[in-house]
């Protein structure tokens, strides 16, 4: 009982990032109709971002060798500055992939290449300047205990401190963002752009800054994922990949374009990961979408999503 109950708390940590991740995609999902494939490399500059902020150094096969920031922010810190970068990118990324298609009234498949060349350009761009190697933030949480025992006996239920710090982070992200799309001004015209861009406009609504501010909201999003998620081990160039492609499994696990689902596909997936055995680790990163095969065809709209009636 105690290795489940441990086991469930690693699923629930990294679950919980698997959702603030996959919310990038989903708030601009809900807008656009369109997946925005360089949200993985977003979430891959944001935790490079709080990594450099931290007064880190960077490897030797890259192009800044042994290079690093004249300072030395705390991770907290760090991570604001991070996230926030990682939604100015995210900004330029829909300036550069997203708006000139979407004038010209282009089909949304070309929107979706033409987002998957810049995650592509800003990988290679990452491998170009820090090199391949993996890097890690180690103990960052200063005088923080390095965990948290809650039972005692053969089998004691150890809670590290990351995987607190994650989830909360993680939850708090989530209910802000809820709060956001539901409490705010900012939040009812997102909603009314989702619903209809093309009737938004007519009502006067601008558009383009609430679309501009989707992306910016959604790489703040992923650079904060990514900070976490690089908190709880390693990263490299490569690694907003595998966490892209979960994070598509996620959102339609749980319904495409809603928040709370994307919110229960990311925790189901992340408990998911963690029941797969030791001696079967090399298959996990097929957990997901295991998992997802089979909830699409009990339900195929999602756990929370509804089905889309079309009129013909």
């Amino acid at each position: 009982m105690r290795l489940l109950f441990q086991k469930l708390l690693n699923g629930i940590a990294i679950g919980s990032v698997y959702a603030l991740f996959a919310l990038g995609y989903t708030i601009v999902f809900s807008i656009l109709r369109v997946i925005n494939f360089a949200h993985g490399a977003v979430f891959t500059v944001g935790a490079y971002l709080t990594y450099a902020l931290t007064g880190a150094a960077f490897g030797r096969n890259g192009q800044l060798r042994n290079a690093s920031l004249p300072l030395e922010l705390n991770f907290w810190l760090a991570m604001v500055l991070g996230a926030l970068g990682a939604g100015v990118l995210g900004v330029i990324v829909e300036r550069l992939a997203f708006k000139p298609l979407r004038q010209r009234g282009s089909d949304p498949l070309l929107t979706l290449v033409s987002s998957l060349g810049v995650a592509i350009a800003i990988v290679n761009i990452l491998q170009y300047l820090f090199g391949a190697e993996n890097y890690s933030f180690g103990e960052t949480l200063g005088s923080m205990r390095a965990s948290v025992t809650l039972a005692g006996g053969d089998l004691p239920v150890v809670i590290r401190t990351k995987q607190i710090v994650i989830f909360v982070v993680s939850m708090v992200m989530v209910v802000a963002l809820t709060l956001l799309v539901n409490r705010t001004r900012i939040g009812k015209g997102l909603r009314a752009v989702a619903e209809d861009l093309t009737t938004a406009r007519l009502l006067g609504i601008d558009t383009d800054r609430l679309i501009r501010l989707s992306f910016f909201i959604s790489g703040v999003l992923g650079g904060i994922a990514g900070a976490l998620i690089g908190l709880a081990g390693s990263f490299n160039h490569q690694f907003g990949v595998a966490i892209g492609l979960k994070g598509l499994a996620v959102i339609v696990l749980g319904g495409l374009g809603d928040i709370p689902g994307a919110v229960v596909g990311g925790l189901v997936i992340g408990v998911a990961e963690a029941f797969v055995p030791a001696e079967y680790n090399a298959y996990k990163d097929a957990v997901p979408f295991v998992v997802l095969l089979v909830v699409l065809l009990v339900r195929p709209q999602g756990i929370l999503g509804r089905a889309q009636v079309q009129m013909v």
